[in-house]
This record gives C-alpha cells, structure tokens and sequence, in this order.
C-alpha cells in the first residue's frame, strides 16, 4: 500500500488549503510557495504515487485533472495570454511530493520550460 502523504489531508480537509475546487474525483488547491502570480495544484483524490504507477482506471481522474485547469485558468484570466501545466515524475523531474499533482501556473512570462546546460 502506497504511504499517505500531505495531499491526503488536504482532500479531507484535515490540514487547512485555500481549495478553488474539489468533487469526487479530484481537487485544486493554491500553492503555498507559488513560483508565478497564478500557481495552482490539481491532484487526483486517491493516491498515485507517480506517473509510472498510473493505471488505465486512472484515466477520469487525469482527464479530470486537465478539464479542472482549463477552468481555473479561465476564472484567474490567464487562459487568452497563457499558463502552463506541468507533471514531475521521481527525483530527476522534480516531483518533491510522492502524490501525483499538476501544477498549473501562468499570470507572467514563463521563459523556457527547461534551462540549457
């Protein structure tokens, strides 16, 4: 069984969130360091630890996932000018909590997705 993480509190409201949405599948949340004027987590409700333990009976929840942005992005006003979605997998992507989370974020410039090295 996957290990419980900060997420899961969030989605039963054990530990306090600024949450802009939630049904039965997934839920949206401010993050609390944001990295741009608009940084927005959205995790599906029931624990994937990462992309690579993603199952087919996932495939609503992501979806949903993707949908959900779309629509905060149009209520913060940052859908004509543009946002960005993103998707850590493991230590070398960047994913710091182990409950699969897209993060979207717009409200400036974003420069380039990765930096040259």
């Amino acid at each position: 069984m996957a290990q419980e993480t900060i997420f899961s509190k969030i989605i039963r409201r054990e530990i306090e969130a600024d949450i802009l949405f939630q049904d039965d599948l997934v839920t949206a949340f401010r993050d609390i360091a944001p990295q741009a004027p608009q940084h927005i987590l959205i995790i599906p409700n029931h624990l994937i630890p990462t992309v690579n333990d993603v199952k087919a009976s996932d495939e609503a929840a992501l979806g949903r996932m993707i949908t959900v942005a779309a629509k905060l992005a149009k209520e913060a006003g940052i859908d004509e000018d543009g946002y960005r979605l993103i998707m850590n997998c493991n230590k070398h992507g960047g994913q710091e909590v182990y409950h699969i989370h897209m993060h979207l974020v717009g409200g400036r410039m974003l420069g380039p997705m990765l930096q040259r090295t």
